[in-house]
């Protein structure tokens, strides 16, 4: 066979060429590879529409700017939406988020889908509600409110209102939710123990997801107890319910009435005469430790299995004071741009 040295001298300086220029490659990307990856940190709410999951989100910014993680905010828009809950957690284990924080709507029907995302590598901490699981194995850590502190301060207000006698009714918020039963059950143990001639009439109607469901079933427990002292709710769309009731009812300002939770319209009322007190969260702070805590794991600290985020009785005579106003009406436009 007849060789050409022209031919095999090109061949032979490109065969070299492609190899002198792979390491260049390897060298001018290395760089990049060397960087700290940005965390994608998922933030999935019981809903999106009232205050106090703003605040969360605010929270929730608030600290992936300062552990430089991005924070995916998604959740259903109804708080009574189980399904579409589940489906956007599965939908961040399919995306191969490095992190999720989650409020379950439902202390039973989330575990599965809570575990699928530690079964996959993806740590779960949770927020605001409880499961029925195992901490440490089933979720990292669970930052929330003592709820059931949160009831028993309620009842206590209410109850000193009332003068330990007379009469009340309590609208519940929705089966399953583990946050609110605590509450509930809070109040009613304390009434119980601490308030012996106070008797509740009803304690099993549930607001249920929104404000104006919830107004309607105050509407029928007004129209069927209108002999009643004292009225307690569990939560902001429930206790804003309950006041429009109250107020299309003509009772209003008449009848002793604690809420749990804040917002503009509720100050309004507290200021009005028409609220007596509201049981207070902190939800900004909720959000913020929630991610603060996930990140912290997975950077390899040790962090609590459980982080109690604090409660406390709002009043018309405190709620003024700048420690409260802070968590009453907290300014959230530096992390929402609202």
């Amino acid at each position: 066979m007849k060789r050409h040295p022209v031919l095999l001298a090109v061949v032979l300086a490109l065969v070299l060429g492609c190899s002198s220029n792979a390491p260049e490659e390897q060298q001018a990307s290395s760089p990049e590879s060397s960087e700290p990856k940005k965390l994608k940190i998922a933030v999935i709410p019981k809903g999106t529409t009232h205050e106090f999951w703003k605040s969360i989100h605010a929270g929730a910014v608030k600290a992936g700017r300062e552990v430089d993680a991005e924070i995916i905010w998604k959740g259903p828009q109804k708080e009574d939406d189980r399904e579409q809950q589940i489906q956007v957690v599965q939908g961040f284990i399919t995306s191969e988020v490095d992190g999720i924080v989650v409020a379950p709507l439902d202390s039973v029907a989330l575990v599965k889908p809570i575990r699928d995302a530690m079964g996959a590598g993806i740590p779960v901490v949770i927020i605001d509600s409880g499961m029925d699981a195992e901490p440490g194995t089933d979720y990292v850590s669970f930052v929330a409110t003592d709820n059931y502190q949160g009831g028993a301060l309620g009842a206590k207000r209410l109850g000193e209102l009332m003068g330990g006698e007379g009469k009340l009714i309590i609208l519940r918020y929705q089966e399953g939710s583990a946050s609110t039963d605590k509450r509930e059950r809070g109040f009613l143990d304390t009434i119980e123990k601490e308030f012996p001639n106070i008797e509740v009439l009803s304690h099993n109607q549930y607001a249920g997801p929104t404000t104006e469901t919830g107004m309607q079933a105050a509407q029928r427990l007004l129209s069927q107890f209108p002999d009643i002292q004292g009225y307690y709710a569990v939560n902001e769309s429930s206790t804003f319910g309950s006041l429009r009731a109250l107020e299309i009812d003509g009772r209003a300002g008449k009848v002793f009435f604690v809420g749990f939770d804040s917002s503009e319209k509720l100050v309004e009322g507290m200021r009005e005469g028409k609220i007596n007190g509201l049981t207070l969260q902190n939800p900004f702070k909720m959000g913020y430790l929630g991610v603060k805590t996930l990140v912290e794991h997975i950077q390899g600290k040790e962090v609590e299995q459980r982080i109690d985020t604090g409660v406390v009785m709002v009043t018309p005579d405190n709620m003024d004071d700048p420690e409260i106003k802070q968590v009453l009406l907290p300014d959230l436009s530096e992390y929402l741009g609202e």
